[in-house]
């Protein structure tokens, strides 16, 4: 969203931008608006320790009634499957407030996978009025479902932000870089996927420890997510490998740079699967499914699950040969190229202004 917000701001004369996060992924917030340069105008601080889905939603909901009576917007901008963004759907909707979704049109195909995204995304599709899809596959799944007004193929904003952090990285160094041993080929790994946990974790932590054994040339760094479920299995199955680095999240800033670094990405993680390929990067997707199915069909990405054999398997195919990884690392992506923020304020601004 950062892109559009700062793009939406270049034009103070058509539009007056207010912000409102609920603090969903506080610590990942924070330094991305401080990376953006963006001030919300509200925060409201919701998250807590243990809080539920249920009790979230409720929050989000209870929480945004006086911002909405005060702002009375005559839009509201939500982006991506979180539950912030189907809360603050359907509470511009319950104040009739017309709602623009980015990244709209994203499906796995199977409701509990991820969960609860897919739930949230198709929810907050079906209350929009505008609907800016990444792809032509995601318009084609709105279509599907029967939502054939206002649907635009804008690519997304996550390449958009991906590639002026690029630029901002060239003139602001990290305070604290994460270190990397020099001379070793980096692979990038996130894992934090409730579907995943149990067994399904385990044996990616299995086939991480076997692609660590098998080349000592290869650096693995693994920002591990804080819930328990994620923790365990990954320091008591790999925090004893020693060309396995784990550390925690990584700031926005930190991760570009580690994406500009690497050499492969494994990942479950939505937007990176996006993001790597825009600087050329292989993504091996530990998932069985994903909603950006495009990706795959592109060969910038390879879904291999959550078996331990066909992650090892893929990797070394990457890892040992080049012509392979060529053929990844040169695919074309298909999720934009930088200019979403440009093409949905260009059309919002003939829907408002064209009479």
């Amino acid at each position: 969203m950062a892109p559009v917000i700062r793009y939406f701001q270049q034009y103070p004369d058509r539009w007056q931008v207010q912000v409102c996060v609920t603090a969903q992924h506080r610590e990942m917030l924070d330094q991305v608006l401080d990376f953006f340069e963006i001030v919300p105008d509200y925060d409201l601080n919701l998250m807590m320790a243990n809080q539920s889905l249920s009790q979230l939603t409720a929050r989000i909901l209870e929480h945004l009634i006086p911002v909405m009576e005060r702002v009375r917007p005559n839009l509201v901008f939500v982006q991506g499957d979180t539950t912030t963004a189907f809360a603050g759907s359907l509470s511009a909707f319950y104040h009739g407030c017309p709602i623009a979704h980015i990244e709209a049109g994203l499906r796995s195909g199977n409701l509990m996978s991820p969960f609860p995204e897919e739930a949230n995304r198709i929810l907050t599709g079906h209350l929009a009025h505008w609907h800016f899809a990444p792809t032509p596959g995601a318009a084609a799944h709105l279509h599907k479902e029967g939502i054939t007004q206002n649907v635009f193929v804008t690519g997304n904003s996550v390449i958009d932000a991906l590639l002026c952090g690029i630029e901002i990285l060239k003139h602001k160094a990290l305070p604290q870089p994460i270190h990397i041993p020099e001379g070793k080929r980096l692979i990038l790994v996130t894992g934090h996927r409730r579907e995943s946990f149990g067994a399904p974790f385990e044996a990616i932590c299995l086939a991480l420890k076997r692609i660590a054994d098998t080349y000592p040339d290869v650096h693995i760094l693994y920002p591990v997510h804080l819930n328990p479920n994620v923790q365990e299995p990954v320091y008591r199955l790999l925090g004893d490998t020693p060309n396995i680095q784990l550390c925690g999240n990584l700031s926005y800033p930190e991760l570009l740079k580690i994406l500009s670094d690497c050499y492969l990405v494994l990942t479950d993680s939505g937007g990176i699967q996006e993001e790597a390929p825009a600087l050329g990067k292989p993504v091996l997707v530990m998932r069985e499914v994903t909603e950006r199915q495009e990706g795959i069909d592109a060969g910038t990405a390879m879904l291999v699950g959550t078996d331990a054999s066909v992650i090892y398997t893929e990797a070394c195919r990457l890892l040992d040969n080049a012509e392979a990884y060529e053929k990844m690392a040169k695919a074309t992506n298909p999720y934009g190229d930088g200019t979403t923020a440009k093409q949905i304020e260009s059309i919002l601004h003939a829907e408002f202004y064209s009479g």
